[in-house]
């Protein structure tokens, strides 16, 4: 994977408002605004293009970024972006400073390997039902990892894992069963497979033979 995605080039924008914002996007350039830290939020604009090559990337909403702001490279992360309703186009995104030093909240995607060869699925022919597609964390910038694996290799029929099952990276903590008790989600279940339909007559051991006249 190229490090050019992790990499960005902005500018300090001070021409703002909704007007200004839609000149900019004809111009193929997104309107953006960085905050978090001690310092005041910033508004900027970044290229259209190069970002909407970078959020094709999974790694893009979990990596810690480089934002290159008229020279002065600057970490972050990607808190939303919003997109046009049916074009293939960014129209905003916001990012949060990264502080060295300073544990962070963000989501990170969950992978679920080995699904092929769970005994719930390859011998008894049943299918991954995914509760959970990613898990919020917090940890160390430095510990931030792409994704998490969820080893689904020994997960029998009817059985479900948990978030407690999940054997997160060391440094990385779940925001959900930091709350306590009762908060152990349900990540994904190995459902039984259905079979075909079972006619209502049939359920009730046969069919009614038609009134004679």
């Amino acid at each position: 994977m190229s490090e050019a995605i992790f990499n960005l080039d902005a500018s300090v924008r001070t021409d703002l408002g909704k007007g200004a914002s839609r000149r900019l996007r004809l111009t193929g350039k997104v309107p953006a605004i960085l905050y978090g830290g001690s310092e005041a939020p910033v508004s900027l604009t970044l290229d259209h293009n190069k970002l909407i090559q970078a959020q094709d990337f999974e790694a893009f909403y979990s990596h810690v970024l480089t934002l290159n702001i008229d020279g002065k490279k600057v970490e972050a992360l990607v808190k939303d972006m919003q997109r046009h309703p049916f074009k293939p186009k960014v129209t905003h995104v916001d990012f949060q400073r990264v502080i060295a030093g300073e544990k962070l909240h963000t989501n990170v995607p969950l992978h679920f390997i080995n699904e092929d060869v769970a005994p719930g699925i390859k011998t008894d022919g049943g299918h991954a039902e995914h509760q959970v597609l990613e898990l919020e964390v917090t940890c160390l910038p430095k510990d931030l990892p792409e994704y998490i694996e969820v080893d689904m290799a020994a997960v029998e029929l009817g059985q479900t894992v948990h978030l407690s099952d999940i054997k997160l990276p060391k440094g990385v903590e779940s925001v959900e069963l930091g709350k306590g008790e009762g908060h152990d989600l349900a990540i994904v279940t190995i459902k039984a497979p259905k079979g075909p339909a079972v006619e209502a007559d049939d359920a009730e051991g046969g069919t009614e033979e038609a009134p004679e006249e």
